[in-house]
């Protein structure tokens, strides 16, 4: 599969503060790559080169396999979305007067805006003025607005940060649907379930580094302890492990009906993060 991003030992300084350094990674066309970290990790940094925001200090970066100096062009422009913290919309205007006017920025039939709305489930918002809008709901519209006209490529920097938990599924079933469709997404975030949620693979990013690289089940495997833990009918745990004698005590619960549930304790990629990192996520 053809790669649709590639980044060679890049690097950023900020007054002889590197805020990321000798990042190698590539990204597959078609899939939902996740950048992990905690905030200051370097993660917003990384998508504003990808994007043609920043200059790298070091190294280069490819994205639809053109040097990331092309980006700024209109041709090339067209081609992604990107949804930062520094999105801006125009408050005094309605959701729908925003999204209208990127149809026609875009050259997007205005048949879209339906589409994208119930995409982030702000169908009944769109005579709404921005300026009143929560800030959960200012993030939707930028979502909706980045989706707008179907980019190739998709980057979201912490999309779902202020959402409720209803919205967030929401949002999580749209971007499925998208990449489905074949668009590719770069997705920065702290949060370990959703990138466990959403993403084929994950880099685990700590201070400008990338410490870790691989799909979330790989990640889980390397790290798991080959342990369960069985509660039994009067609420008793019991963790036993994978190995031959531990089957044999499952068996004996089992056949004496004494099972309530078995759950695999496998970690979490935030378990892991901390594991490989020695940091807690914020």
């Amino acid at each position: 599969m053809e790669n649709i991003i590639e980044v060679n030992t890049m690097a950023k300084i900020f007054a002889n503060q590197p805020a990321i350094e000798d990042l190698s990674f590539a990204v597959k066309r078609g899939e939902i790559f996740g950048f992990l970290g905690p905030s200051g990790s370097g993660k917003t940094t990384t998508i504003k080169i990808l994007t043609g925001q920043l200059e790298p200090t070091a190294g280069s970066a490819t994205v639809f396999g053109e040097s990331i100096s092309k980006l700024k062009k209109p041709e090339y422009r067209q081609r992604f979305g990107v949804l930062t913290d520094n999105s801006g919309l125009y408050k005094r205007m309605t959701v729908y007067e925003n999204l209208k006017l990127y149809c026609e920025l875009y050259g997007m039939p205005l048949s879209k805006i339906d589409e994208v709305l119930e995409s982030v489930n702000l169908q009944e918002d769109r005579k709404k003025k921005v300026s009143a809008l929560s800030k959960g709901m200012t993030q939707r519209v930028l979502l909706a607005r980045t989706l707008l006209h179907a980019p190739e490529l998709l980057f979201l920097d912490e999309p779902t940060s202020a959402l409720d938990p209803v919205n967030t599924r929401h949002i999580y079933k749209g971007l499925r649907a998208l990449n489905e469709k074949g668009t590719t997404i770069f997705l920065t975030t702290h949060d370990m379930e959703e990138a466990d949620t959403l993403c084929d693979r994950v880099a685990f990013l700590n201070k400008g580094k990338i410490q870790l690289m691989d799909t979330p089940d790989q990640l889980k495997k390397r790290y798991a302890d080959g342990t369960m833990t069985v509660e039994l009918k009067n609420e008793e745990k019991v963790v036993l492990s994978t190995g031959t004698e531990d089957a044999k005590v499952l068996y004996e619960y089992m056949k004496n009906g004494k099972v309530a549930t078995i759950h695999s304790n496998e970690p979490t990629l935030g378990d892991i993060f901390v594991k490989a990192t020695g940091r807690v996520l914020a």
